[in-house]
């Protein structure tokens, strides 16, 4: 079975998207080394999305330019899972799979689809629920040298519990990119005397 992994490009200032889910503001990142991209989108056989940045990039697909029009920039091939209340409004689109559950449900039947391969979280609020749950295996980040000022927060829970993560790996090929690759640090079970 492949990781359940929550990757992402967010600002200086800790945004994922601009106001409205806007990402025009990806074009002020630093290019990846040749290949990144690629590398990446072959790992992840699912991506999970949230149903605010689905409709955000239809609403925004003739505003969106290569980069930001599709996964990857377009590198990416596989099923997009979308969580929503509303499943059936998205019935037509047969480039999704709409799914009204819970967090846990979602992944389980990512990893089926997936088999060996990653789930790719890309939703801030998806990836908090799976937070909740334990279930994010990895974290993928990289910055672009941007102050957003408003917009969707990588991580946003007044009164939430603190996670904390260990670095597993750099990506040397794209230091401009800061582009880094992290775990969970898991606590040690405690011991009854």
């Amino acid at each position: 079975m492949g990781k359940v992994t929550w990757g992402f490009t967010c600002s200086i200032d800790g945004f994922i998207a601009g106001p409205g889910h806007d990402m025009s503001w990806l074009s002020a990142a630093e290019p990846l080394a040749e290949g990144t991209e690629e590398r990446m989108a072959a790992a992840a056989a699912v991506i999970i999305s949230g149903r605010a940045g689905y409709d955000a990039a239809k609403a925004q697909q003739d505003e969106r330019d290569e980069q930001t029009s599709a996964a990857y920039g377009g590198a990416w091939s596989g099923t997009e899972i979308i969580l929503t209340h509303r499943p059936e409004e998205l019935a037509d689109d047969p480039t999704v799979v709409a799914l009204n559950c819970d967090i846990t449900e979602a992944i389980r039947r990512a990893q089926e689809i997936a088999g060996d391969r990653d789930v790719q979280i890309i939703s801030a609020d998806i990836a908090r629920q799976a937070l909740e749950h334990d279930l994010i295996d990895e974290l993928q980040v990289f910055v672009a040298p941007v102050f957003l000022g408003d917009g969707v927060r990588i991580f946003d829970v007044p009164g939430g519990q603190r996670v904390d993560w260990e670095l597993a790996e750099i990506y040397e090929d794209s230091p401009r990119s800061f582009g880094r690759t992290y775990r969970p640090k898991r606590r040690a079970p405690s011991r009854s005397a």
